[in-house]
């Protein structure tokens, strides 16, 4: 009888394995595959032998991918999630998703994502959410692969389809990749708040096929790129003359884009989380939290109340890394000057007078506009705020310079990126004694920065990274308005945008023709109207 049992279990085990456990030969599936859709005249493929393909035509190819099996490296969406729940959500939100990440890892991957979808968005403003647009095209980028990247380049119309909700992709592939049509899972709105549920898969693939049939007319080569799931959850079996299946091995092997490759510049982009926010390295923003608020307060007690000399060693002690590269030229003709020096600086973050002022360990006088009024009582050197009148704000410049040094950013706004926007002209016309200053910031944890929170924690956000870093460099002084060569109506423009290509050359940093109203379009939907306190 025991022998019975035995080998009953034995026939019962061989079945599970058998019927239950997936193939671990890709091969065998990619034959079985084959031979199920040999009367139907589809071709599968492995995905790599796509790459070889030179016979495309862009007018007759469609191509549909799946994105997070064939477009992005990374193999979970968690990150992604996670930059929703905090930067929409808050701490909170966030701190109730990491706790969650165990038993998203129990559970299946539709049930796991239902829970991250659930947790990310319910009770969120649909109105207020600009995550998709103005967070998460930056990470998604980071993680497009080079293959995958120069496959859509050789296809015409290109639809993208996945599993998440639509309102964090759509951007991202239509403005940065240049995809045609974008089907995702729709989250459930109730009296414009998201309920935190999607709605079925059904919707989805009813809008794929739909999209197809609208634009396969005409097309002789529809194509589909997936993994072995997503071919099968999307029917691309019934649209497609071919599917090429990506295995996870192919994965592992790509290679992600680099800056210099993205179809389109990433020149804005909102948040504060400055890393990718993976499951370990969520847990150890929260474990370093607590130590980073006190941090903050012992940098910013030391930058406020004591001297230089006191200030900036126990600054480099707590971490932070103050990089100085002088101009000995400017320092030797110090004697002789007969009212306040002009520095101009690209900004980077609310701190760039307050460093340019440590680096040069003297008293300047900042001109702002955003900075909040709590900033503005807890700044250690003078401000003062520009009212955007040209006539009222000069006045007050030419005050300020006959009373001492003056530090103005004339981008009028803070850029993230190795970019720099256009230059404010007005700081030509007030003075012949002009410096640039080439500023550069780096953060490992969280951005100083912000275009649709609060700026009264921007820097303490900033000081709040555990080694963070200010670049300074005082470059070559130029000549003002009065002593520019051809005094047209244009000579205040070419004093600005030359002080603009010096500070890009020191920097390496493009320059570009935004403004401060464009970057507040995009990442706020405003034209710079923000949140203080």
């Amino acid at each position: 009888m025991a022998k019975f049992f035995m080998n009953y279990f034995s026939f019962f085990f061989f079945l599970y394995r058998l019927v239950f456990k997936p193939s671990k030969n890709p091969k065998a599936f990619h034959r079985t595959a084959t031979n199920i859709h040999a009367n139907e005249g589809k071709l599968y493929h492995k995905y790599p032998s796509f790459a070889h393909r030179a016979n495309l035509s862009k007018d007759q190819t469609l191509l549909l991918f799946n994105v997070e099996d064939a477009l992005l490296k990374s193999p979970s969406l968690f990150p992604y999630f996670m930059l929703v729940a905090f930067e929409a959500g808050g701490l909170l939100r966030a701190f109730i998703l990491i706790l969650s990440y165990p038993l998203l890892r129990l559970v299946g991957e539709d049930m796991g994502l239902k829970i991250m979808v659930f947790v990310c968005f319910f009770g969120v403003k649909t109105k207020s959410f600009r995550v998709g647009s103005a967070v998460l095209p930056k990470f998604f980028l980071e993680d497009v692969a080079v293959e995958t990247l120069e496959v859509l380049k050789k296809g015409g119309k290109k639809v993208g389809f996945s599993n998440v909700p639509r309102v964090m992709i759509e951007s991202f592939l239509r403005d940065y990749l240049d995809i045609d049509f974008v089907v995702g899972r729709e989250v459930k709105v109730f009296r414009g708040y998201f309920l935190g549920v999607m709605e079925d898969k059904k919707q989805s693939n009813a809008a794929l096929e739909t999209i197809i049939g609208s634009i396969g007319l005409g097309i002789c080569d529809v194509i589909g790129i997936s993994g072995f799931k997503g071919s099968l959850q999307y029917h691309l079996s019934s649209h497609c003359k071919e599917i090429y299946l990506v295995r996870k091995a192919d994965k592992r092997s790509w290679q992600r884009i680099r800056r210099d490759e993205y179809l389109k510049p990433l020149i804005f982009h909102d948040g504060r989380l400055a890393f990718m926010p993976t499951p370990l390295a969520t847990l150890a923003m929260f474990m370093w939290l607590p130590f980073g608020i006190t941090l903050s307060i012992i940098r910013a007690i030391s930058g406020i109340l004591l001297p230089y000399r006191l200030s900036i060693p126990i600054l480099a002690y707590t971490g932070f890394q103050l990089s100085l590269s002088p101009n000995p030229s400017l320092q030797s003709s110090n004697t002789r000057k007969t009212r306040g020096r002009l520095y101009v600086c690209n900004h980077k973050t609310l701190l760039d007078p307050l460093y340019l002022s440590f680096s040069l360990q003297k008293d300047l006088t900042a001109v702002t506009y955003s900075l909040s009024r709590v900033s503005e009582l807890l700044a250690p050197i003078k401000t003062v705020r520009l009212a955007r009148d040209r006539d009222q704000d000069s006045k007050m410049m030419e005050k300020m310079l006959n009373k001492g040094d003056l530090v103005v950013c004339p981008e009028g706004t803070t850029c993230r990126e190795p970019y720099l926007l256009r230059f404010s002209p007005l700081f030509a016309e007030m003075s012949d004694d002009i410096v640039p200053v080439a500023m550069d910031s780096h953060v490992s944890m969280f951005y100083g920065t912000t275009a649709g929170g609060l700026k009264c924690l921007d820097p303490l956000f900033f000081i709040m990274n555990p080694r963070p870093s200010y670049n300074v460099r005082v470059l070559d002084g130029v000549y003002g308005l009065s002593s520019f060569l051809g005094c047209g109506e244009r000579s205040r423009f070419d004093v600005a945008n030359h002080v603009q290509s010096e500070i890009g050359k020191a920097l390496g940093f493009g320059c570009t023709r935004l403004t401060r109203r464009d970057k507040y379009l995009i990442l706020a939907g405003n034209e710079g109207i923000v949140n203080k306190c």
